[in-house]
């Protein structure tokens, strides 16, 4: 079932505030999937899905390098963004959802604070200081589940 990513029905926008662990799916430079349990943050009013990471993590690593090699092939003449395409997923029983879209790695103070104040609020824990951590920053195109 399909949904508005900037309107998502009461249900499905409760199941992503509640407490699951996702899977964050990011292609490798091979164009395999690579998948990782993560927490996912969900922001409907800024069409943004946010997950925070280590800068040397493999996601990170796979998200920039699409990244390059999307900006060495060309512009983009379809006015597509740059970024990796990735998604996120979560279950509970026969309830799901998966956000879809594009992510860049944001390293900035402000947007790296957000990203973990969001999550603390969703798992209810700060995560512990690193100076490595950044923010996953996946701009939304496609809702779907069942919730």
């Amino acid at each position: 079932m399909s949904h508005d990513v900037l309107n998502p029905t009461p249900e499905y926008l409760a199941f992503w505030r509640e407490r699951h662990v996702c899977t964050l799916t990011t292609p490798r430079p091979d164009g395999t999937p690579h998948v990782v349990p993560v927490g996912v943050t969900y922001d409907p009013e800024a069409g943004l899905a946010r997950v925070i990471s280590n800068r040397h993590s493999r996601k990170v690593r796979n998200i920039l390098a699409a990244r390059e090699a999307q900006e060495a092939r060309e512009a983009r003449p379809d006015g597509a963004q740059a970024g990796a395409r990735v998604a996120v997923c979560q279950m509970e029983g026969r309830r799901w959802a998966t956000l879809e879209g594009r992510a860049v790695i944001r390293t900035d103070e402000a947007s790296v604070a957000d990203a973990v104040a969001r999550y603390a609020e969703r798992y209810g824990r700060t995560p512990s200081p690193n100076p490595d951590r950044v923010v996953m920053e996946i701009t939304l195109d496609r809702a779907m589940g069942r919730a």
